[in-house]
């Protein structure tokens, strides 16, 4: 699920637009082309063998890590039926845009055709002050591949943002913990420009100790380690 929310009338490519304003491009490859000036710049100016080996260990790394959104690994053989019932996102990296706040849970059910469908809850701030809790819903096409879908989603409200998003699911355990990712937009060199992505688990508490490596190693694989932010669950949509 999304869990967007946005002023009605607003769209998300507006949002993008005004969030990115007129700054320069830049690429992947074009941080990697000034790294790698910089690196010979330094190791020409002091003949060092130490420094050669750091600039060619950043390089390394650098090139290493695929970004590439149509690179980035999802769960072989994915079971929806298992993946039914309520998950608690415990950590999010939101989107270009307005996204719920916390208490964010999302219940999946698959009815009797074999499709599955979501409804989610999350705490909101509308119109600078007003705080409530927002109720979305999801419909999933299947694909060729068993973990990605393409969703449809839309608010209880009319305030609510609606739209089609790809949902794909990283990797999950089924009984614990679950990562879900989505690239909205996808930049020149292929890497993701805007998207999102949450960190499921079963229990509203949070990850298990054993699940958080797994979980961490994951992030790493699609590129956003260091960019989620903890979600809170103090039971304000089950007391609104």
């Amino acid at each position: 699920m999304p869990f967007e929310v946005a002023a009605h009338g607003v769209s998300r490519s507006s949002l993008t637009r005004a969030y990115y304003g007129k700054a320069k491009h830049v690429t992947r490859n074009s941080i990697l082309e000034t790294l790698s000036s910089i690196f010979l710049n330094q190791i020409h100016q002091q003949g060092d063998m130490l420094r050669i080996c750091v600039a060619l260990c950043v390089l390394a790394t650098c090139w290493a890590q695929d970004c590439q959104v149509s690179n980035i690994p999802v769960m072989q053989n994915f079971d929806k039926s298992r993946f039914a019932g309520k998950w608690y996102a415990v950590a999010k990296k939101d989107p270009v845009g307005l996204f719920l706040l916390d208490n964010v849970a999302a219940t999946y059910a698959i009815d009797e055709s074999g499709k599955m469908t979501a409804n989610a809850y999350g705490r909101v701030i509308i119109l600078n002050n007003w705080e409530m809790c927002a109720n979305m819903f999801a419909t999933f096409e299947d694909t060729a591949e068993s973990a990605k879908f393409k969703m449809t989603y839309w608010g209880a409200a009319s305030y609510l943002q609606s739209g089609n998003d790809e949902n794909w699911v990283i990797d999950t355990d089924y009984d614990n913990y679950a990562i879900h990712y989505s690239c909205r937009e996808v930049d020149m060199d292929g890497t993701c420009l805007d998207g999102y992505s949450f960190i499921f688990s079963r229990h509203p508490a949070g990850l298990r100790p054993e699940d958080q490596k797994i979980v961490t190693d994951k992030k790493k694989d699609i590129c956003l380690l260091g960019k989620y932010r903890r979600v809170a669950h103090t039971g304000f949509c089950e007391s609104s």
